[in-house]
């Protein structure tokens, strides 16, 4: 027996969404193509007027900007060598990264990289998103999307971001972009 859906040009759309709505579900969402994992290894050191980090606590709040932004879950943060002790605030504070971003394939990737299923995901990140995320942090942010967001895939990136130095008002933390990231998990 034939399905409704197989006949649509006497339905309207709506009325097709209603009558096949089962069968559009079954169908996969499009834009995912393919992609292959990038390791990246880098020190982070935070330098800025307004807030002070401890070298633990900045490790933790780059590790959830990494994650926010697309890393794969297995990002690692650690702190890094700083004059002060575990906990207490450091002006030169560090952090060293070690994680992985999905890149599109293309020609220049090599044959013997197993492809993972990728989509481009809007990210925003502003005051509250991450949840850990607060005013003070607008110039982390400022520092992370210069040195550290070009390691992702990213498209369509809008900084409205606006960091005043020594204070908290009129200073500002949005960002967004779209990020390459895997659609399952690795």
């Amino acid at each position: 027996m034939e399905r409704p859906c197989n006949r649509i040009a006497p339905l309207s759309f709506s009325l097709l969404v209603l009558v096949c709505g089962s069968a559009l579900a079954d169908v996969p969402a499009t834009g995912h193509e393919p992609g292959t994992w990038q390791k990246h290894e880098y020190s982070f050191a935070y330098m800025g007027f307004t807030t002070t980090y401890s070298c633990d606590g900045l490790a933790d709040k780059l590790r959830q900007l990494l994650l926010a932004a697309g890393a794969r879950k297995d990002a690692k943060s650690r702190p890094g060598a700083c004059a002060s002790g575990f906990g207490r605030a450091d002006k030169f504070a560090r952090a060293d990264l070690v994680f992985y971003t999905l890149a599109p394939v293309d020609a220049t990737t090599p044959p013997g990289d197993k492809p993972v299923d990728g989509a481009w995901r809007p990210v925003t990140i502003a005051t509250r998103s991450p949840r850990e995320l607060a005013l003070g942090d607008c110039e982390l942010v400022e520092q992370f999307r210069t040195a550290v967001v070009p390691m992702f895939a990213t498209r369509n990136i809008d900084n409205r971001t606006t960091c005043v130095p020594h204070q908290l008002s009129g200073s500002a933390i949005n960002l967004k972009f779209d990020s390459f990231v895997a659609t399952s998990v690795p």
